[in-house]
């Protein structure tokens, strides 16, 4: 198959699950051409199967913000004839499917009909999309998709309660590349930067918003750290990073934390980690708390949105209710109090993040594709 991905280049989720998805397909033998603003993050072009189309929004005085969609469309509308791409595949309800919706209809005035898949990730429905402005829009553009899938039954329920959406959505879940998790025995353990003999390693990995509850991860490992030797790994930018640095210098405990910022050693860090911290306010899915499950490491969550679809309670770490900083700190200090308990939920977190190895996930994919393009060739 020719697939066209249009997907938002950066290091957050959506960004990275679609680029994954297109390099598995392309190893697969599927031709696969990204249409997006910049190159992903993640994009390796190493593959005769994997093309990058950058669209470029000229900038005229007359526009005050930048018509974005407009490139878009007109760029998809090109790449589908001048590579006969026979499926669009979008992440994102806007502007990414509304752009492709106008691109389709441009491409059916010349006879050119072809499927267009929409995959919602999560604050394109709970956040942006529910917006007044922008609700209208995000309705339509799913309405108008041939086939629409979301990252968890969370989402799926949030989109039907949130928007007067009249289409099947499919729950296909993110996944985890699990072949590349593996450490070089070549490469010496450098444990020791983060963590002396005997400390526990936590990590936290994300963009530092407040649905993120930043402060909370602070508070928990401070708790943790009182009864168990143990470093703080932040790794990520954002907003809320100085508020949790400055809480960090309040609660005496700067000195057991360490702030990376963004990283591109987020493998590495993981591998080393014990103990991962996500008790945000809601996850559409929860994908860092799938990549650190990968690397055997059980996983302390808040019990919102998707996330008890990913992080199994009692197995591969524990769910408490959001905020609750308490609760979430003593089941950490659960886990960690002895080697014996910690080495049996890294084995059952690595066991659960194998059933969502993109192995398995990939043909839910395939088959949606194939099933969109049969019905446009009849």
């Amino acid at each position: 198959m020719r697939i066209a991905i249009v997907c938002y280049p950066t290091f957050g989720g959506s960004g990275v699950v679609a680029t994954e998805l297109g390099l598995e397909l392309a190893r697969q033998g599927h031709e696969i051409h990204f249409i997006t603003y910049s190159q992903p993050v993640r994009l390796a072009l190493l593959n005769p199967n994997v093309h990058y189309h950058e669209v470029n929004v000229p900038e005229y005085p007359l526009f005050h913000y930048q018509p974005y969609e407009l490139a878009l469309s007109s760029k998809l509308v090109d790449m589908v004839k001048l590579h006969k791409i026979e499926i669009l595949h979008v992440h994102y309800a806007i502007p990414h499917a509304y752009a492709g919706y106008m691109a389709k209809q441009m491409l059916k005035s010349e006879g050119i009909e072809i499927p267009m898949v929409t995959t919602l990730h999560g604050t394109d429905i709970t956040l942006v999309g529910n917006h007044p402005f922008y609700k209208p829009a995000v309705s339509f553009s799913i309405n108008k998709s041939d086939v629409v899938t979301s990252v968890s039954k969370s989402l799926k329920e949030d989109t039907y309660k949130l928007f007067n959406i009249k289409k099947d959505i499919h729950v296909i879940p993110n996944f985890i590349e699990l072949d590349k998790n593996t450490t070089d025995p070549t490469i010496p353990c450098n444990r020791s930067v983060m963590a002396q003999v005997g400390e526990r390693i936590i990590t936290h990995i994300s963009n530092f918003r407040k649905v993120k509850r930043i402060p909370d991860i602070v508070k928990i490992f401070y708790q943790i750290q009182k009864e168990i030797p143990a470093k703080l790994m932040m790794v990520g930018d954002g907003p809320e990073k100085e508020v949790a640095e400055a809480l960090c210098q309040e609660l005496g405990i700067a000195n057991k934390v360490i702030f990376f910022g963004n990283s591109n050693e987020i493998d590495k860090i993981l591998s080393y980690t014990d103990l991962f911290l996500l008790p945000s306010e809601t996850e559409s899915f929860g994908l860092a708390a799938l990549e650190a499950m990968a690397w055997g490491v059980p996983v302390i969550s808040s019990n919102s949105g998707g996330l008890p679809e990913v992080n199994f309670e009692g197995v591969s770490g524990f769910l408490s209710d959001v905020g609750d900083v308490d609760a979430m700190a003593q089941n950490a200090i659960k886990i960690l109090k002895d080697d014996l308990t910690l080495c049996e939920f890294k084995r059952n977190a690595l066991t659960v993040a194998q059933k969502f190895d993109i192995k398995n996930i990939l043909p839910l994919y395939v088959e949606i594709y194939e099933e969109a393009i049969k019905k446009y060739s009849k």
